[in-house]
């Protein structure tokens, strides 16, 4: 008997160790054939015994871009807005305090949009000048297309290094048959720009999925779950990288894993919910996290995630939360019937 249970072992052993691709899809399995020895030496009740594969890889590594890919808000993004109000007359300049505060508007335009409506002073230009809504939402683009050239300017240039260990996980993703991509709510030129320009031996493995592509930026999870359904991916086997908290919530709400790479104005946000949360990801020899650590289970978390908010409440979207829905108590939480086929599911287990 002590034989037979140490072949299951060392058979178990070999199959969880191995590094061939079939151990990298969900329900692969390999089959034993094991019997009970007696003294004759002979095996009898021979049976099968299967031997799940215990782990999953991550199908995509979804990247945010700006303080993710590079340091790009205080000395690319920020600078250049104020080249583009200089430039056009107005007197107007983002501070570095400032700026850290209107990181919490995703989108440039968006940022802008709330810069002039909630910040400037009310009789500064453009607003005191310009008060159609339509005439301002085309002041804005014309503004902000300005500041995208500018700032590609800065990118070619070369003065925004890759933070590291970027280029390394997204080489280690790549070669282990995973998918990579950029999810920003940064324009769309100045996302791919940035690909194209520090990361050229990979860009035509890396779609970019940015800027107005979704009608929902985050903390929406609108860009992430486009990115999953692009790549064919379930969202459950996705792990984002992000480095704020609109971020984090936009990955958490689309029902995927979140990795948090703290950059210079995230710093101080509040991570709570975050599956890891580094400095950054490091180079070889000082890596934080590699891509075999992000498994499932495996050196970060156990079991895969499901859509939800930070306060642990089921995300069922806006539209959803906001109608009049019949509502049930499962144990103290409200649950939506949208959703409460994931819980019925989780009951059976």
């Amino acid at each position: 008997m002590a034989s037979s249970t140490a072949s299951i072992t060392a058979a178990s052993a070999q199959l969880c160790n191995s590094s061939s691709s079939t151990f990298r899809r969900g329900g692969s399995r390999s089959s034993l054939v094991v019997g009970k020895k007696y003294n004759n030496n002979k095996t009898r009740k021979s049976k099968n015994v299967y031997a799940l594969r215990n782990f999953d890889y991550p199908e995509a590594l979804l990247f945010d871009c700006d303080g993710v890919l590079c340091e790009t808000e205080r000395d690319g993004h920020r600078v250049t807005f104020n080249k583009t109000f200089k430039e056009n007359g107005l007197e107007h300049e983002w501070g570095v305090e400032l700026y850290g505060e209107l990181l919490k508007i995703g989108g440039g335009k968006e940022r802008m949009t709330h810069y002039f409506d909630n910040v400037a002073p009310k009789d500064s230009e453009p607003w005191k000048s310009t008060t159609d809504p339509e005439e301002r939402k085309k002041l804005v683009a014309a503004f902000h297309k300005r500041k995208t050239e500018m700032f590609l300017e800065v990118v070619k240039a070369g003065e925004l290094p890759l933070r590291p260990g970027v280029a390394r996980l997204i080489g280690e993703a790549l070669e282990a048959g995973s998918k990579v991509a950029v999810c920003s709510t940064s324009n769309e030129v100045a996302v791919q720009g940035i690909v194209d320009t520090m990361l050229p031996q990979y860009a035509d493995r890396m779609p970019v999925f940015a800027g107005d592509i979704v009608p929902k930026k985050k903390p929406a999870p609108d860009v992430y779950l486009l990115a999953a359904k692009t790549l064919g991916v379930d969202p459950a086997r996705c792990v984002v990288i992000e480095d704020t908290h609109i971020g984090l919530q936009a990955a958490k709400a689309a029902g995927m894993r979140c990795c948090v790479t703290k950059s210079i104005y995230s710093e101080g946000e509040d991570f709570t919910g975050a599956d890891a949360v580094f400095d950054c990801l490091g180079e070889a020899g000082e890596e934080r996290a590699k891509f075999h650590d992000l498994t499932t289970p495996g050196a970060f978390w156990l079991n895969p995630p499901l859509p939800q908010h930070l306060n642990g409440d089921w995300y069922v979207g806006e539209e959803e939360e906001d109608k009049d829905k019949e509502e049930k108590k499962v144990e103290g939480s409200v649950v939506y019937d949208s959703t409460k086929a994931i819980i019925d599911d989780l009951e059976k287990l």
